[in-house]
């Protein structure tokens, strides 16, 4: 027996049980086994909402506290002509990301198709933070007018109403209401509940090109959900999220009208943990019909 059990040992005979039990009830309520798991697998789906205090979703204020720490940054990485592998949820000074300039090319060339001909070019940017894909589309895009909408939480959408004063920032589905030349949903769709509705608002007011980009795919299993957990990026907080079936979701899109232009990958994945399939992050490009 090694000294570790004897100590043990003796701990359980001087301890009355009540105090014991007592002591493990306290350790394990303070030790989570699983908070260094930034992405796991949810196999009650939704339902976690209800019994976990940690998913507060993204209307928090740390979540825009990270955006502010910098914003600086990024947009003096965007007044010049180097390269576009950066992000506003990063303060790196670096401009070589892959995946940073990946996302950016690819809105980029989706932005293009859809300006086509235009000089002027209405955008929905659903679940667009406080709105870093404006000024992207105007480095992107110069002499062509833009008119920016972008919906997301009361937090985000009002601090992004201040920052730009000539955008339109919704906090409701309002912003749907109306139709626009291109519509994008980058790395929000999947926080949808109900995505099918999600997609059908989306599809309606699409009046040329939809990006829906930066979402978790799967090919051999149905869809399922995933949380993460991003504290190590200054977000407290946790959030539910969408693995889609690839062949469902392209399913519900037909159905809606919309046809596919293009396929991306549009990052690298995450290992989320007991997943039944391994998730990938692609983007999907869609004209309305």
């Amino acid at each position: 027996m090694t000294n570790s059990n004897k100590a043990k040992d003796i701990l359980r005979d001087l301890v009355p049980p009540l105090v014991l039990k007592s002591l493990r009830k306290l350790k394990s309520e303070s030790i989570d086994p699983k908070s260094n798991l930034e992405w796991e697998y949810i196999p009650e789906g939704w339902a976690r909402l209800d019994r976990d205090v940690n998913i507060k979703g993204w209307n928090v204020e740390s979540v825009l506290a990270a955006y502010q720490a910098n914003w600086s940054t990024f947009m003096e990485n965007i007044d010049n002509t180097l390269p576009l592998g950066i992000s506003p949820e990063s303060g790196a000074q670096s401009r070589t990301n892959l995946m940073f300039h990946n996302i950016m090319m690819t809105y980029g060339y989706a932005l293009a198709l859809a300006a086509r001909n235009k000089s002027a070019l209405s955008i929905l940017d659903w679940g667009g933070g406080i709105g870093h894909y404006y000024p992207i589309g105007q480095k992107l895009l110069p002499g062509i007018e833009i008119d920016y909408h972008c919906k997301d939480v009361p937090v985000l959408a009002e601090y992004g109403q201040q920052l730009f004063s000539k955008a339109h920032f919704y906090s409701d589905d309002s912003c749907l209401q109306r139709k626009y030349d291109f519509v994008l949903a980058s790395a929000s769709f999947q926080y949808s509940q109900d995505w099918k509705l999600a997609l059908k608002g989306l599809a309606k007011a699409t009046d040329g090109h939809l990006l829906i980009t930066r979402i978790p795919i799967v090919h051999q299993v149905p869809g399922y959900v995933i949380v993460q957990r991003p504290y190590q990026y200054g977000y407290d907080t946790e959030y539910l999220g969408w693995c889609f079936n690839r062949a469902e979701f392209l399913s519900a899109a037909n159905n809606l009208g919309l046809k596919l232009v293009r396929e991306f990958v549009s990052q690298a994945s995450p290992f989320v943990h007991n997943a039944p399939e391994q998730p990938e992050y692609w983007g999907f490009l869609f004209t309305s019909s």
